[in-house]
């Protein structure tokens, strides 16, 4: 299938943005990733370009093994870290309806929190946290994503 000019300008304005954005982002990448041209670019993927050639994989300029330091150990499964669920839409909705609060009065949990990161959750997201209690069985929360 042959990519049109249009979808051709649309997806290469993509990629220069996305280099930039990982280059500022701390990601290793070349120049003449970011500065390619049109024509390049047209070279490079050819008149029959498909979304998923152009799939970008890039390191971080940084030591990488701050990240695998991190998952040496599951941090799900660790004895004081209690039970996380992630609420879909839909639930978070029933739940703010349910005991009339705004999202903002919920406890937080900080996207860059370990276990955050571990789920992935974005900002704006609503996680039920159960832990077990010795009088009540069990003691459910939920913090809202910032």
């Amino acid at each position: 299938m042959v990519v049109s000019e249009d979808e051709t300008n649309r997806l290469f304005r993509i990629r220069k943005t996305v280099m930039q954005m990982l280059k500022d982002r701390g990601y290793l990448v070349a120049d003449f990733e970011v500065d390619m041209t049109k024509d390049q670019f047209r070279r490079k993927y050819g008149e029959s370009m498909k979304r998923e050639d152009l799939v970008i994989n890039k390191t971080k300029r940084t030591d990488s093994s701050d990240q695998e330091a991190e998952l040496m150990v599951n941090i799900k499964e660790h004895v004081l870290v209690p039970e996380h669920q992630v609420l879909t839409t839909e639930e978070k909705k029933t739940l703010l309806e349910r005991y009339t609060v705004k999202e903002t009065q919920l406890p937080r949990i900080q996207v860059t929190d370990p276990i955050a990161r571990y789920y992935g959750l974005k900002r704006g997201q609503v996680v039920k946290i159960i832990r077990p209690s010795e009088t009540a069985g069990r003691y459910v929360t939920y913090r809202y994503v910032v």
